[in-house]
């Protein structure tokens, strides 16, 4: 090869090498807005602190503020009724949430022999549906949703609320609360399913975690990122960027004014509508934000690769961007992502992952049914 061929070549893989890093997107989880107002790198972990903050109040520029939890009142728990399962005792219980405001929630209480075990404990969200908490006791015609009654099953100590508006909540007047949205009612609701955990002698305070799949698996999320108490976040079709969700229904998205449509309603994010006009551009935050916010506790997502509602391309999109994040904060190991061939699902090999990556966490001795995987 002559001496300008060699030029052209060196000349050639330069240029390449410049569009490249040209065209690399900068990650918007890696920059906060400082003391001036400007836009910074965050380079440490006491920045990520700082921008960690500013995504919690982007999420809550868009669902409401989180209520003071101070001087709440005692549980007070109602034992309403009780049903033998496989190595445990899955009670309805009513509890209080705070003044005039009660929670509905299965709590499943493993066998104990003559000395009472500490064990971890999960809270469980079901997905959309009018059964509520019954769709993750396996109730219903949908198999793949039983991971309230599975964990049970494997020696934790569960609890599964009904959301705002489903099961004994069904009559929620989401008009009448003191809450913006009906996300930031659930969030308050499963943080006092977390009080009501660590108030219990049965289980480790310093290990509960958070699993749901669908409508459960973005209140995981979110959750997860106000509550750090949650030491392991498992969302399953729960997520993907705003830019990439579609409700697959262009119809109702050209007759509702946006593709956030579903969102916006009023057991959800009603403000995404009415004061962000259902533009994902206007909207205060994003998914990613949300799970960094997260980081380094651990995190699981299983995101189908045939999900119609939340892009599995959005999904890895996010979780390249929320890698950094883990990185930065040396958690590498604690960020999981799992795309099965499936659509809006939460199949059985990825559900058995998820448990064995919640028994890493807590340093589970094991289930108490095993399952074949």
């Amino acid at each position: 090869m002559n001496r300008v061929l060699l030029i052209l070549l060196f000349i050639l893989i330069y240029a390449e090498g410049n569009v490249v890093v040209a065209q690399k997107q900068s990650n918007p989880l890696l920059s906060y807005t400082d003391a001036s107002g400007r836009k910074s790198p965050v380079r440490t972990p006491a920045e990520w602190a700082i921008r960690r903050t500013q995504a919690l109040n982007g999420m809550q520029l868009a669902m409401g503020a989180l209520p003071d939890r101070a001087n709440l009142p005692p549980v007070n728990i109602q034992y309403a009724d009780s049903a033998k399962g496989r190595g445990y005792t899955r009670y309805t219980i009513y509890f209080t949430a705070t003044e005039n405001e009660t929670i509905s929630a299965y709590l499943y209480v493993p066998e104990q022999k003559d000395v009472v075990k500490i064990r971890p404990a999960m809270l469980a969200l079901h997905s959309t549906g009018d059964l509520g908490k019954r769709i993750a006791d396996g109730q219903g015609d949908l198999t793949n949703r039983a991971y309230a009654k599975e964990l049970a099953e494997k020696g934790y100590v569960v609890i599964a609320p009904d959301y705002p508006g489903f099961g004994d909540q069904k009559d929620h007047d989401f008009t009448a609360d003191r809450y913006q949205s009906g996300t930031m009612k659930a969030i308050f609701d499963n943080m006092r399913c977390i009080d009501l955990l660590q108030s219990r002698p049965d289980v480790d305070p310093g290990k509960i975690g958070v699993i749901g799949h669908s409508l459960g698996g973005h209140n995981a999320i979110f959750t997860g990122a106000f509550d750090t108490r949650l030491k392991v976040v498992v969302s399953s079709c729960g997520w993907t960027l705003m830019r990439d969700y579609f409700n697959g229904d262009a119809a109702s998205a050209q007759k509702y004014g946006g593709k956030l449509w579903p969102w916006a309603q009023e057991k959800y994010m009603p403000l995404i509508r009415d004061h962000y006009g259902l533009d994902p551009d206007k909207v205060p935050f994003d998914f990613d934000e949300a799970i960094a916010a997260i980081a380094p506790r651990a995190f699981f997502s299983s995101s189908p690769v045939q999900d119609a509602n939340f892009s599995v391309e959005g999904v890895k999109k996010g979780i390249a961007n929320i890698a950094d994040v883990y990185a930065l904060l040396d958690a590498p190991q604690n960020l999981q992502a799992r795309y099965p061939d499936s659509q809006h699902d939460f199949p059985l090999q990825v559900r058995w992952q998820a448990y064995d990556f919640i028994d890493s966490v807590f340093k589970s001795t094991g289930p108490i049914i095993q399952y074949q995987k």
